[in-house]
């Protein structure tokens, strides 16, 4: 009986470690797209897409004419003229508090919310480099 226990610990250790393996991973080539966008980049950091209820890890990045989100899964962009709203908020559009000190960027384009929750350190980058907008507020360009 005490063997099936130290087999079963033993499956449990391999899966913890895989598990932190390819966090690790994930990071590096988060760390790697940031590297490929670093030049012509206004500012970038590391954030997460919000989709429903799931936190997809991205590397974020505004150039002068785009908003770049990209993963090893996902290659996606904005073109900031298709951009009708930005907002900065300590809530996400589904009415749930963005956690610790973090804040949500939120793009409106075209009737539709794409958000992305930045961390502290790096919301007052994106603020800085991309101010809030309400559609119809020509007075601040992008």
């Amino acid at each position: 009986m005490s063997g099936f226990f130290l087999s079963l610990i033993g499956v449990a250790v391999v899966v913890g470690l895989a598990v932190m393996y390819l966090n690790m991973r994930r990071n590096d080539h988060l760390g790697e797209l940031l590297k490929k966008r670093a030049e012509g980049a206004r500012v970038q950091s590391r954030a997460s897409h919000v989709e429903a209820n799931h936190f997809v890890p991205v590397a974020l990045t505004l150039t002068q004419d785009s908003i770049y989100y990209e993963n090893a899964d996902l290659e996606a962009s904005f073109d900031l003229n298709r951009i009708d709203e930005v907002e900065y908020d300590d809530e996400l559009v589904t009415g749930k508090s963005v956690e610790g000190k973090c804040r949500a960027l939120r793009l409106r384009s075209h009737g539709t919310a794409f958000e992305f929750v930045l961390q502290p350190g790096d919301c007052d980058k994106w603020m800085a480099a991309l101010p809030p907008r309400r559609m119809g507020d020509h007075a601040q360009a992008m």
